[in-house]
């Protein structure tokens, strides 16, 4: 058998036929993969349309139904809409009626408020004059000016001082409620020199034990934590505690905090003012005014009288999906909408989890919030999302109520 020769042109000729076919492979494997993402993109857009086009079929059906008699009444319910959403949650009173203090009513103007809602224009006035108030009010309808106004000024007429200890506690179901209530809260006080403090689980107990013992006028505080430092913390003063507010019962109570709040209400001191706010009365809710109340509370319910329980103005709607075709129809709805803000709900702090990391396998970059993550997780996330002006936030409950996020689209 002859050997071959050495021949560097052929050997050069056989590694660039190699190459080139690890480049036709190469090619064919993401052409192969464009091909899969392809193929998902269209049976996500696909089983999207399907699920959209049944739902628009339905509401067609309804305007059909609803328009035997020929009439086009949608500019009429666009402008009875607009005046709604005005006469609904703003009343004509103005801050300057109520003859707050000048360091009050001057950072009230400095936070862009002139006009006051209906709950605040008839839950201060009766806190003013130091009477027991039971508000029922949904979400956004600006309760929480409605209970921190009076606390400041009261503080504020009766010279409250960091030796004083602790003069009003303001109870909030969650810590992110709680955070965002102590934001409010500083800037009402911008021009007092009344100290102010914020008591939530996961921070550290510590820092907190130490701030209350120096003197806090004004505290803030999520139930167990409360709890915890009215057992524990020596040197906490709030036997002349003025004022207790409860903001968001309802929510307080369908965490579980009903045992902690029996007990908080019978160590605090008797002879002090009350206010309960809640968007739902609940049998339960009425138990706990039953025992918050020392004396009968006047009952104010800006919603007396509505058909409706959402804020006017809030346009609300549902899909009804098959269940193995959920996600499929959630990512083709988050994809649209990646640059505006969105909130997506889940039942549980796994269910965020599993899908958080789901939809960052599709290439969709999202933020979550669930009550297993700690608090700075959580914090963190909260003032990013707030401050974002797109972005995908997926979470529990704990966002469900009370938190104002500005420019969510859905």
């Amino acid at each position: 058998m002859a050997e071959q020769e050495y021949n560097p042109d052929t050997l050069h000729d056989s590694d660039a036929q190699t190459k080139h076919k690890k480049k036709l492979r190469n090619r064919k494997r993401v052409r192969n993969t464009e091909q899969v993402n392809h193929h998902f993109d269209e049976q996500v857009e696909k089983e999207s349309e399907e699920v959209n086009e049944s739902n628009v079929n339905d509401d067609n059906n309804d305007e059909n139904d609803e328009n035997l008699d020929g009439k086009d009444n949608t500019n009429e319910e666009d402008d009875e809409g607009e005046k709604n959403f005005v006469s609904g949650i703003m009343s004509d009173e103005s801050f300057e009626s109520l003859g707050l203090s000048e360091p009050t009513y001057k950072a009230i103007m400095d936070m862009g408020f002139h006009r006051m809602t209906r709950i605040q224009a008839r839950a201060i006035p009766p806190l003013l004059m130091g009477k027991d108030v039971l508000g029922a009010a949904r979400t956004g309808a600006g309760k929480t000016l409605a209970f921190l106004i009076p606390a400041v000024e009261l503080l504020y007429k009766i010279q409250f001082t960091p030796r004083s200890g602790t003069g009003v506690v303001v109870i909030c179901p969650t810590r992110e409620l709680s955070i965002q209530t102590h934001a409010v809260a500083k800037e009402l006080l911008k021009y007092h020199s009344l100290t102010l403090g914020l008591i939530i689980g996961g921070s550290a107990r510590k820092g907190e034990a130490e701030r209350i013992v120096k003197g806090v006028n004004l505290l803030v505080a999520t139930p167990g934590r409360l709890l915890d430092h009215l057992q524990n913390t020596k040197g906490f003063i709030y036997k002349n505690l003025n004022c207790l507010m409860i903001d968001e019962a309802d929510r307080i109570l369908e965490s579980n905090f009903e045992e902690e709040m029996k007990q908080i209400i019978n160590i605090l001191p008797k002879s002090r003012q009350t206010a309960l706010f809640s968007a739902t009365q609940t049998k339960k809710v009425k138990d706990l005014a039953l025992l918050s109340f020392q004396t009968t509370p006047i009952y104010i319910d800006v919603d007396d009288g509505r058909t409706k329980v959402t804020n006017e103005g809030l346009q609300q709607g549902y899909v009804v999906v098959p269940c193995a075709k959920r996600f499929v129809v959630l990512f083709s709805f988050l994809r649209r909408y990646q640059s505006k803000k969105v909130m997506v709900f889940f039942s549980s702090c796994n269910s965020v989890k599993f899908h958080a990391d789901l939809l960052k396998c599709t290439g969709l970059d999202c933020l979550n919030i669930h009550g297993k993550q700690n608090q700075h997780a959580r914090t963190t996330t909260f003032f990013n999302f707030c401050k974002s002006e797109k972005g995908i936030l997926l979470c529990t409950d704990v966002a469900a109520r009370g938190l104002d996020i500005p420019d969510v689209v859905c």
